[in-house]
């Protein structure tokens, strides 16, 4: 039996949210069971014992020299992503954890995420983790039946699934979990119904994404060779307008265009992200972004490859191969790519003060009257839901 919407306990985000982007802790736990087919993220596989107590002083070592190039910043908030940060000893995870602690300094009631799959889901190692300072799951379910399940490549069926939402509702403050649309032959009546089940077991947070075919994955050579086959792009509309409709009905609205919450529910550090925040980003293949004393963003990426990685930290303090310090023009630009996937859009004075330009008058006034952007409350701009839907070339538009 779900969980009515009604009696969900009302939520007040650990931090609190009072609107400003934040500085965020991102931490990548590199390694996973199986690669998903659909999967392009930095994911590796090993088939013997990953050698944590090495990759944990791997993580101390970058995080310090990290620490040397912010200097002191206030941490809203702790994301722990993967690859699949579950197959983490709890022990681990909390050795993390003290160190960002040490460096950087957590406040109380910062909002700690981590993300885990239902294969690897298992009471003791969700109380570890509670433990260690996690007091927000991220489960990656990805569907509601069996046969999706497996075309999708995951290790877990529906009952797992179910079991680990179950779980993690009684261990964690917080809850979110993904789940994956617009499958071959999925049908909207389908959708429905699946998204109804999913809101009800939901505590307070859906993340819901469109099934893309991205290079270098299995999927993308079956998708060519024509053995699957996605929605068309009127389908694909179809159901992200059913999406929408339906979480809003059942109190989780969208406040981006993949992420759904119930008031107060949202995902801190994610909104760091599109509210064009700063960031921290250390483990194999992470991406960070963070503003110099002197002006500009310095953006940091580091080694994808696992061992590699370790390797280079261990030698030189950091796994950073590539670097790349944004001027006023390019943050005004990734400021709107970002924050116009927000149901409340942008700071207007922010974004002129940023980039350093204002919006073109006629520019602005022609996407209005094509019902692409609205204002909000005279200070903001959003994309309507028709503009998210062409969000590239409305940001080329409003970039020119």
């Amino acid at each position: 039996m779900t969980a009515s919407v009604s009696n969900r306990p009302a939520v007040s985000r650990p931090n609190g949210d009072d609107g400003a982007p934040g500085f965020g802790v991102y931490i990548h736990w590199p390694f996973c069971a199986a690669k998903c087919p659909y999967c392009d993220f930095n994911s590796h596989v090993r088939h013997k014992p990953v050698d944590q107590a090495r990759y944990v002083e791997a993580f101390r070592r970058e995080m310090e020299t990290m620490r040397g190039w912010t200097g002191p910043r206030d941490v809203t908030s702790v994301f722990i992503g993967g690859g699949t940060p579950s197959l983490m000893q709890p022990e681990t995870v909390a050795a993390l954890l003290e160190t960002a602690d040490r460096i950087w300094g957590f406040p109380a009631g910062i909002e700690i995420t981590m993300e885990a799959n239902p294969s690897s889901a298992d009471a003791g190692r969700f109380a570890g983790y509670r433990s260690a300072g996690v007091n927000r799951l991220s489960l990656g379910v990805q569907a509601l039946n069996d046969a999706d399940l497996k075309f999708l490549g995951r290790l877990h069926n529906t009952k797992e699934a179910l079991q680990a939402i179950a779980m993690a509702r009684a261990t964690f403050p917080r809850l979110s979990f993904d789940l994956i649309y617009a499958r071959p032959g999925q049908a909207l009546d389908a959708w429905e119904t699946e998204l109804r089940e999913a809101v009800g077991y939901a505590a307070d947070h859906l993340s819901l994404y469109q099934l893309t075919i991205e290079d270098g994955t299995p999927f993308k050579a079956l998708f060519e060779a024509g053995r699957i086959a996605i929605p068309d792009q009127d389908r694909a509309a179809d159901l992200y307008d059913l999406t929408n409709a339906v979480t809003a009905d059942l109190g989780l609205p969208a406040y981006e265009i993949s992420n759904h919450a119930a008031p107060g529910a949202e995902s801190r550090h994610n909104l760091t992200y599109w509210r064009y925040g700063d960031y921290v980003g250390t483990g194999p293949g992470a991406h960070g972004r963070f503003s110099l004393p002197g002006g500009g963003k310095r953006v940091t990426i580091t080694e994808r490859h696992p061992e590699t990685w370790a390797s280079s930290v261990e030698q030189r303090g950091h796994g950073v191969t590539e670097e790349e310090i944004l001027n006023s023009e390019a943050q005004g630009d990734e400021m709107l790519l970002m924050g116009l996937r927000l149901a409340e859009g942008i700071d207007v004075a922010r974004y002129e003060s940023l980039s350093g330009r204002a919006f073109d008058p006629a520019r602005l006034a022609m996407l209005q009257a094509e019902k692409l952007v609205e204002p909000v409350a005279n200070s903001r701009l959003r994309a309507t839901p028709a503009g998210r839907l062409v969000l590239n070339a409305l940001v080329a538009e409003l970039a020119a």
